[in-house]
């Protein structure tokens, strides 16, 4: 993956996110069009959002993305849309989810920064700016 950058008026950034969620009680529920479905949704976020999904894969029980999300709105906004609007969509539109389950998501996911240097190059680079 290539260290391009991005920007908006005020930020010129690059900052990847690998995320990861399940369905309640890691229910395998995204199956049968509720997976074509539910990336439709997670595009339409990412849009609206001005972030970009780099990859992104949705399993019976767990959902994988790989995302550049603007810091103006930050990872946490961008997947709290994402997980609130398909819940809603997803449950409206396939109605035998609201029997399985009380809540489409449970309430965490996990996120890490992904790319750009490693931490000791950048370490470095801060250490030594008085010597610049």
């Amino acid at each position: 993956m290539s260290q391009e950058y991005k920007s908006n008026k005020n930020i010129t950034y690059s900052c990847k996110y690998h995320v990861v969620w399940c369905p309640k009680y890691r229910r395998k529920v995204l199956i049968h069009g509720v997976d074509v479905r539910l990336k439709e949704i997670i595009l339409e976020v990412a849009n609206e959002f001005n972030s970009e999904v780099i990859e992104m894969e949705v399993m019976p029980d767990h959902v994988h993305l790989l995302i550049e999300a603007d810091p103006q709105f930050g990872i946490a906004k961008v997947v709290r849309y994402m997980k609130g609007r398909s819940s809603r969509f997803l449950r409206q539109e396939f109605p035998w989810l609201k029997s399985r389950l009380p809540t489409l998501w449970t309430n965490s996911y996990f996120v890490s920064t992904v790319g750009g240097a490693p931490l000791s190059v950048i370490k470095e680079y801060i250490e030594n700016q008085k010597n610049v």
